[in-house]
C-alpha cells in the first residue's frame, strides 16, 4: 500500500522502473538471440568490437572506388557510366551493400565477419576483366559466380570441402593470414613501400628510412596499440585507433601534408597513403545509390566467347572460394569459435551469407563481396558473436550518409591494428607439428606464401598441391582425401590460367 501511495505521488518514479525493466528485457533477448553469455561475451564488448572491426576496414569504402571506379571498360567508359570516374557514385553503393551483407552474416551466422568488397577480387575484375567488356558485363560474371557459390553451398560441396582439409593446414592458413595482415598494415602505414624494381622488391618507408609525419603518425599508433594491448585495457584497439586519428588531423592542419600520387610515386612519397585526415566541410552528405543493378548477366558471353568466360569465372570462383575459407578458420581461431576439427561454428550459415555477399557485390555493381580478415581486429578486442557484426554493417550503413567523416580516418591510424592482430594470429603456430614433414612442408609454404604473394589463395592452394605431392610421392596416395584431391588439380588451373587463356585464344 505505501509503494502503491508513493508510486501515485510520483509517478515518474513508475516510468523509470518499466523503462528499467523493458531494458533488462531488451538486453536479455539480445543475450540469447546471439549467445552472448554462453560465448563469454558482453553488449559492451560486442558493440566496441564491431567499432573495431568497423574502423579496421572502412578504408574499403575509399579504396574500392580508386580501384574500380577509375578503370575505363573495354568501350572507355567508367563504373556507372560516363567518361569520367564516379568515386563518390561507387563508395555509396560499397557501403551499402557492405552495410546489409554484414548484418545478414550477425542475423543468420551469429559470426563476428564483416563482409565488403574484397580486395584482390576487386582489382582482377577492373583490370582483368572490365578491360575485356563493358562493367556491366564484369558485374554480371560477378552475379554468375555467386549463383554458382550459392549453389555449391546449399549442395553441401563447399563445406565437404572445408572440412577434408587437415587441421595443420588450417593452422597453417590462420598463421598465414597473421604474417599477411600484419605486411598489409606495415604497407598501409607507410613503414614498408614499394622500390618499384626487381630487387629488393621493398624497403623501408618510401625512401629507405623512416621519413615524414604521416608515418610518424603510424609508428605512435603502434606503440600506443602495443601498449594499451600490454596493460590488458579494454578496447586497446578502438582508443588507439581514435587517438591516432586525431594526431593525425592536428598533424595535417599544421603541415598540409596531402597525399601521395599513385601515378607518380617520387612526387610526393612521404605524404599520407591513401587520404589526408582533413576536417570534413559537412558531416552528413546525401548518398547516390544509382549504381545499384548495373549488370549484364549474359553481355559478356557475346564480348569475349564462352570458354574466356568459363576461364574469368573459374578463377573469381576459386579466388573467392578459399579466400572465404581462410579468412573465417583465422578469425574463429582468433575468437575460440572453432569446434574440435578445426571448423568455424555455423560455417554452412557462414558460407552461405558469403556467396550471398558475391550475389549483392555483383548485383550492386560493387565486385564480389566477401569476409574481411580485418574482421580479426574485432575479434581481437573482444568480439565473439553475430551482434558485432550487426553494429558493424550498420555502421557501413550510416557511413553512406557520413563518408566525410570515415574519409577523415587514414591508412595510418587504421593500420597499426592489423600489425597487433597479426601478432595474436600468429601465435597458433606453436600448434603445428614442424616434425611431420608430410603436413609440416605444406604448412610453411602457405604461411609463407600469403604475405610474399599478396594473395590469402595463392597461400592456400601452394599448400594444397604441395600436401597432395608429398603424400603420392611417400607412397601415402590413399590417405589424401578425394576432394583435396580435385581442389589440388583445380588449384594447378589456377596458377596456370593465363597460360590456359592465351593457349585456348591462338586456336
Amino acid at each position: 500500500m505505501l509503494a502503491s501511495a508513493a508510486d501515485k505521488r510520483c509517478p515518474g518514479r513508475v516510468r523509470a522502473r518499466k523503462a528499467l525493466a523493458d531494458t533488462a528485457e531488451t538486453r536479455s533477448r539480445v543475450d540469447r538471440f546471439f549467445r552472448i553469455s554462453e560465448r563469454g561475451s558482453s553488449v559492451g564488448r560486442e558493440v566496441r568490437g564491431g567499432l573495431v572491426t568497423f574502423f579496421a576496414m572502412a578504408y574499403i569504402i575509399v579504396l574500392n572506388p580508386l580501384i574500380i571506379g577509375t578503370v575505363p571498360d573495354s568501350t572507355g567508359s567508367f563504373l556507372g557510366g560516363g567518361d569520367e570516374p564516379n568515386l563518390a557514385l561507387v563508395a555509396a553503393a560499397t557501403a551499402l551493400v557492405a552495410g546489409v551483407i554484414t548484418i545478414l552474416m550477425g542475423l543468420i551466422a551469429n559470426f563476428p565477419l564483416a563482409l565488403a568488397a574484397g580486395l584482390g577480387l576487386n582489382a582482377f575484375v577492373a583490370f582483368g576483366v572490365a578491360t575485356q567488356m563493358t562493367w556491366a558485363d564484369a558485374m554480371g560474371l560477378v552475379v554468375i559466380e555467386g549463383i554458382i557459390m550459392l549453389v555449391l553451398v546449399l549442395s553441401g560441396f563447399r563445406r565437404a570441402v572445408f572440412k577434408a582439409v587437415p587441421r595443420e593446414l588450417k593452422t597453417g592458413i590462420s598463421v598465414g593470414i597473421g604474417l599477411f595482415i600484419s605486411f598489409v598494415g606495415l604497407v598501409n602505414g607507410g613503414f614498408v613501400s614499394s622500390t618499384f624494381m626487381p630487387t629488393p622488391p621493398v624497403e623501408l618507408g618510401a625512401t629507405g628510412s623512416l621519413a615524414g609525419w604521416p608515418v610518424l603518425v603510424f609508428c605512435l599508433g603502434l606503440l600506443a596499440v602495443i601498449i594499451l594491448h600490454a596493460l590488458r585495457v579494454r578496447g586497446a584497439i578502438l582508443w588507439a585507433i581514435i587517438a591516432t586519428s586525431v594526431i593525425a588531423v592536428i598533424v595535417e592542419q599544421i603541415n598540409h601534408i596531402g597525399t601521395q600520387d599513385s601515378e607518380d610515386p617520387e612526387a610526393n612519397p612521404t605524404g599520407w597513403t591513401l587520404n589526408a585526415p582533413q576536417l570534413p566541410d559537412r558531416v552528413v552528405d546525401l548518398p547516390d545509390f544509382s549504381l545499384l543493378g548495373q549488370f549484364s548477366l549474359l553481355g559478356s558471353w557475346d564480348h569475349v566467347g564462352v570458354i574466356v568466360v568459363i576461364l574469368l569465372i573459374f578463377t573469381l570462383l576459386l579466388t573467392d572460394f578459399f579466400d572465404t575459407m581462410g579468412t573465417m578458420v583465422a578469425v574463429g581461431h582468433e575468437g575460440g569459435l572453432l569446434d574440435n576439427e578445426g571448423n568455424p561454428l555455423r560455417s554452412q550459415r557462414i558460407l552461405a551469407v558469403d556467396s550471398l555477399g558475391t550475389l549483392a557485390g555483383g548485383t550492386g555493381a560493387v565486385s564480389t563481396n566477401t569476409c574481411f580478415v580485418e574482421s580479426a581486429a574485432g575479434v581481437g578486442d573482444g568480439a565473439r558473436t553475430g551482434l558485432a557484426s550487426v553494429v558493424t554493417g550498420l555502421c557501413f550503413l550510416l557511413a553512406t550518409f557520413l563518408s566525410p567523416v570515415v574519409a577523415m580516418v587514414p591508412n595510418e591510424a587504421a593500420a597499426p591494428a592489423l600489425v597487433l592482430v597479426g601478432f595474436l594470429m600468429m601465435t597458433q603456430i606453436r600448434g603445428i607439428a614442424w616434425d611431420d614433414t608430410d603436413l609440416a612442408i605444406p604448412t610453411f609454404l602457405t604461411i609463407l606464401l600469403m604475405p610474399l604473394s599478396y594473395s590469402i589463395s595463392v597461400g592456400i592452394g601452394a599448400g594444397f598441391v604441395s600436401y597432395v605431392v608429398l603424400k603420392l610421392a611417400r607412397g601415402r596416395a590413399r590417405t589424401v582425401h578425394p576432394l583435396m584431391w580435385l581442389v589440388a588439380v583445380l588449384f594447378v588451373v589456377y596458377f596456370a590460367v593465363e597460360p590456359i587463356e592465351a593457349l585456348v585464344k591462338s586456336f
